[in-house]
């Protein structure tokens, strides 16, 4: 009896620890031969950002892939440390999100030598990656910029609200430079670092200095916005001040500007990107790499749209 006892707790012994391996090699998606994409932003908490990892998390799923979302919350010096941490953990492949490569040039390097891919969504391209699917930047900001110097009628004063450390966001500001250069009836009246999180905030209380600083008709005639939440938050001052004097332009084509062009208002336009079509491109390319392929291209573009109060309806609850 005693002997039948003993086999037994040996034999519920065996299969307690194979079943704990197993639980551990399987990690949360319970597939031990699973890939596993790490995801690494500091703009979670923005929400073009947040939509473009919710929709890669979806098509990892999908793919049946895990995925381990890394957010630095803004600190884009921490993103150094955590991508060292990600290539230390063998993940499958290193997607980030929203980041310019050249401060991680470093990491890039050390994942490649440890033949972990890189990809960005959102993000820049350099050597050692395997891939960027955006839009194109500078397309995307002559679009929105031709439109508004068109509805200032070429000449004005004009408020620049940008966050050049944004690899994305520093290509349309570029742009702009380059049109005001060309455009010398219009002055850019200054330009404002806008902080990452909390840019609706922070640009709002930007535009309310800058009105109470400039409160005479004609002293600002337009805002470029290089994003659609500094867009917002300056679009609400100017309507809290009931100045009707002053248009707003942004980029990104989120639902809370569309509704604002819709309604009425400064909010005038904006450029709707195609977010999910960017992590369905990085998702087609991390496919072609499992799949022993080459990526098809360094830099991918998702193509954008322009929104005006005459289509903002197409576009509305997107």
């Amino acid at each position: 009896m005693r002997k039948r006892r003993g086999f037994l707790a040996a034999l519920l012994l065996v299969v307690a620890l194979v079943a704990a391996g197993c639980g551990a090699q399987g990690g949360s998606g319970g597939d031990a031969g699973a890939k596993t994409i790490s995801i690494l932003t500091p703009y979670l908490s923005s929400v073009t950002t947040n939509e473009m990892v919710e929709s890669l998390k979806a098509q990892a799923e999908a793919n049946g892939w895990r995925t381990n979302v890394v957010d630095t919350k803004g600190d884009v010096g921490a993103m150094a440390s955590r991508m060292e941490d990600v290539i230390a953990s063998n993940a499958d492949a290193i997607v980030i999100v929203s980041t310019d490569p050249n401060q991680l040039q470093a990491q890039i390097r050390a994942a490649a030598e440890k033949g972990i891919p890189v990809f960005g969504c959102d993000s820049g391209y350099i050597d050692g990656m395997s891939m960027n699917a955006t839009s194109d930047n500078a397309a995307m900001s002559k679009l929105i910029t031709d439109y508004l110097f068109e509805q200032m009628g070429e000449e004005g004063k004009l408020v620049a609200l940008t966050h050049r450390p944004h690899p994305g966001v520093l290509k349309r500001s570029e742009q702009l430079d380059a049109q005001l250069t060309e455009n010398s009836a219009i002055e850019l009246v200054t330009e404002q670092h806008v902080d990452v999180p909390g840019p609706i905030e922070n640009a709002r209380k930007h535009m309310e200095s800058l009105l109470l600083a400039n409160q005479q008709p004609g002293a600002i005639t337009a805002v470029w916005a290089a994003w659609d939440e500094p867009a917002i938050g300056a679009a609400q001052a100017i309507q809290a001040a009931g100045r009707s004097d002053i248009i707003v332009t942004g980029i990104d084509g989120n639902s809370q500007a569309v509704a604002m062009i819709q309604e009425g208002g400064p909010l005038v336009a904006t450029v709707k990107q195609n977010f999910a079509g960017m992590a369905e491109l990085v998702t087609a390319q991390i496919k072609r790499v499992f799949d022993g392929q080459s990526v098809e291209a360094t830099e991918m573009y998702a193509p954008a749209t322009l929104i005006t109060k005459e289509n903002a309806s197409e576009f509305a609850a997107e």
